[in-house]
């Protein structure tokens, strides 16, 4: 039976292999969707498995966790530099280290940070050691860069319109191992490198009266300027601390010169020193304004009574970023069941093309059924050639289509991880096979 079935599909393997394509790409349309979205949702989980808070200024808690954990260049508002000495002071606290950002190295971000950072949320370093000195940089295990280079970095993409630094430059000095997190294609430098690139420092808050602009402005009132004289100095820099087009558009349209306010501050502010070295204790009044500051609570209790003390005050916001990406589940889960739907669609258009063409197939075999018959053949034998072959066109198709989904998913995953830093796991789960299986009994 099984050599008359296999001579019978090679008679006819133009309109098998229609069949069995059909059937692929309606499999491998529902395969992709469901893997690709577990994949972004265990990707992004990892990813922020060593952020356990962040406080900012405030502003969207989604945008926030976007730009600290995965590094999305975007304008952030900035919250005032005290916040960073009393969570650093408070008991309730293992360590917090600032996150400053808005420069970029060869389309790498450079990240302003604290070795506190770089020793509580990496392994180690696979080349080099951490940066000793203000002009020293860390780079991330994805960037293409070596020990010993020369970085200049530009505010904002040159791309986008950003501009470079003149007479700025850092030197790596290590590489850290893979982490698995955007990270991985960062160029991390001190945080007070960051300030002084950009004209910021406890020297630079007397004597000026910019106008408030920028990034978020609005959440530092004239009230808290009269309290903190620093904190409209502060705004008027935001965009040493925030990223991307429209970040550097602004900075373009407030300054117009490249470097005209940092000549401008350089009477008072601290200018940067490639040579200067460390300074990450801050006292109040000292530090400058920060878009984000990673935290992390001694116990899960501090952690809550932490976001709630920072999120009373109205001048900070605190979030969990794994409470953030619940809600963006959420969202994908709502744009995953749009998509299944389609595929189901498409799964039903082809099953019903499928039953018409078996319908015509047993009709166009009419003498071929009437002879086997005819030469003694049962007609359960009859029955069991015809859906033998159906089910081999049916399982061939659904093999093919689990392939070709899962292929794609892989392509999809990879790009993805280049562009954004981090890998996105893609695997089958047993709930997934066991859909197939029954897709496999259905048909």
């Amino acid at each position: 039976m099984i050599h008359f079935v296999l001579a019978d599909l090679k008679r006819f393997r133009l309109g098998s292999a229609v069949i069995v394509l059909l059937i692929a790409l309606a499999v491998a349309l529902g395969t992709t969707v469901t893997l690709q979205e577990r994949a972004l949702r265990l990707g992004s989980a990892r990813a922020s498995e060593k952020f356990d808070l962040i406080v900012g200024a405030p502003g969207s808690a989604t945008q926030l966790v976007l730009s600290s954990v995965f590094l999305q260049p975007a304008a952030l508002p900035l919250m005032p530099g005290d916040t960073l000495v009393a969570l650093t002071e408070d008991p309730r606290v293992a360590w917090a280290a600032p996150i400053g950002f808005g420069d970029f190295v060869a389309g790498y971000p450079v990240i302003g940070t604290t070795t506190t950072l770089i020793e509580m949320t990496t392994t180690g370093f696979a080349e080099g050691r951490a940066f000793a000195a203000e002009g020293e940089a860390v780079i991330g295990s994805a960037v293409d860069l070596a020990l010993g280079d020369t970085l200049v970095p530009t505010h904002g993409k040159q791309a986008e319109g950003g501009h470079a630094h003149a007479g700025i430059a850092y030197r790596v000095t290590g590489r850290l191992d893979p982490t698995g997190t955007p990270w991985d294609r960062a160029v991390l430098v001190p945080i007070q490198a960051v300030w002084h690139v950009h004209g910021l420092g406890h020297e630079a808050h007397d004597g000026h009266d910019h106008e408030a602009e920028g990034h978020g402005a609005e959440a530092h009132d004239e009230e808290a300027h009269d309290a903190d004289g620093h904190d409209e100095e502060d705004l008027d820099h935001a965009h040493a601390h925030a990223a991307g087009e429209d970040h550097a558009e602004s900075h373009a349209e407030n300054h117009g010169d490249d470097h005209g306010e940092a000549d401008h501050d350089s009477h008072d502010a601290p200018a940067f020193d490639p040579d200067a070295p460390l300074d990450e204790t801050w006292a109040a009044g000292e530090a400058p304004g920060l878009p984000a500051i990673l935290v992390k609570p001694r116990s899960i209790a501090d952690a809550y009574r932490l976001r709630q003390d920072y999120r009373a005050t109205g001048d900070t916001l605190a979030v969990f970023p794994a409470e953030v990406l619940t809600g963006l589940y959420a969202m994908l889960g709502d744009a995953k069941r749009v998509l299944v739907a389609v595929a189901v669609g498409a799964q039903t258009l082809v099953a019903a093309a499928l039953l018409l063409v078996t319908v015509i197939q047993v009709g166009q075999r009419r003498r071929q059924i009437g002879a086997l018959r005819a030469f003694g053949a049962p007609r359960g034998a009859v029955f069991g050639i015809v859906w033998l072959e159906l089910a081999l066109l049916f399982g061939t198709g659904i093999l093919l289509g689990l392939g070709l989904g899962f292929a794609a998913t892989e392509g999809l995953s990879r790009a993805f991880a280049a562009e954004r830093g981090f890998p996105l796991p893609v695997a089958f789960a047993p709930g997934d096979l066991l859909g197939f299986g029954l897709l496999v009994l259905g048909d």
